[in-house]
């Protein structure tokens, strides 16, 4: 019984990809692994959509040029994804971008609104990169009035809560 049972263990050896095959002791590392970077991913994006709503640059309207006052906010933007990259790094996350995704309110052309929220989102970025952040890190995303916080933005106070930026980690 004990021969064949070395004869069975022997020719799974000689049986191409069966000796390489991952230990259970692989995929519980890799779970864990993939466990700690959801978590890492899960608080960056909690601070970065907080600090994004706590910070917005208001551009003028119709256009994506940024209005008077943000440099503060720039600041701010810039040295939380300087924090999210040290927390991302400390989590032994190697492989990420940061979305800037720009959002419009329900007024107007769905298709003006989708390029108008891509060209804010864009110059966010062109903000932040002036700023020292790497360009190949960051993107920019324009989603138009397809994901409003508020529903129906029938008054100017809800329009103002849609016309926003959000920024994101994505692994």
């Amino acid at each position: 019984m004990k021969l064949k049972a070395l004869c069975i263990a022997v020719s799974l050896l000689a049986i191409p990809g069966v000796a390489a095959a991952q230990s259970p002791f692989d995929n519980l590392k890799k779970a864990a692994g993939d466990a700690g970077k959801s978590t890492v991913e899960k608080r960056v994006n909690t601070k970065l959509l907080e600090e994004g709503q706590k910070n917005q640059c208001s551009f003028k309207t119709g256009t994506a040029e940024l209005a008077a006052g943000c440099e503060d906010k720039l600041k701010k933007l810039t040295n939380a994804l300087i924090d999210a990259k040290k927390q991302l790094t400390a989590g032994g996350v190697k492989s990420y971008k940061f979305e800037v995704s720009g959002h419009t309110d329900s007024t107007g052309d769905a298709a003006k609104n989708k390029k108008l929220s891509e060209q804010r989102a864009e110059v966010i970025v062109k903000e932040l990169v002036a700023r020292g952040l790497p360009r190949g890190e960051i993107v920019a995303v324009g989603l138009g009035s397809d994901r409003p916080l508020v529903k129906p933005d029938n008054t100017e106070a809800k329009k103002a809560k849609n016309r926003r930026y959000e920024l994101q980690v994505r692994l």
